[in-house]
């Protein structure tokens, strides 16, 4: 981890190649709401997507905030859940995942 200004950034190490993460999830797991925290390198024209992990969208909103709370209300039951943050054109820039345990 590298701590700058306010935010930490992860690093993934994946072969020889090193992803900095630029979105904190948190808390993982997440019983009643979920933060995201986006690095202030994050294009506020960017969006972002949550998928239940069989493929249902639940969620998709403009990156218009350093960090969003979202509330999980009933329609995010217990399981595994995958997060998108896309770019302009829909490519993805960063993806992950975070737990929900109700």
């Amino acid at each position: 981890m590298t701590v700058g200004s306010s935010f930490v950034t992860e690093h993934e190490v994946v072969g020889n190649i090193v992803n900095t993460k630029i979105i904190r999830v948190y808390p993982n797991p997440a019983t009643s709401y979920i933060i995201f925290e986006f690095d202030k390198s994050v294009d506020r024209n960017y969006s972002l997507q949550i998928y239940a992990f069989f493929g249902k969208k639940m969620t998709e909103m403009r990156i218009n905030e350093s960090k969003i709370n979202i509330t999980l209300d009933d329609s995010y039951m217990r399981g595994l859940y995958i997060y998108q943050l896309l770019d302009q054109s829909g490519k993805i820039v960063e993806s992950g995942k975070f737990q929900v345990n109700k």
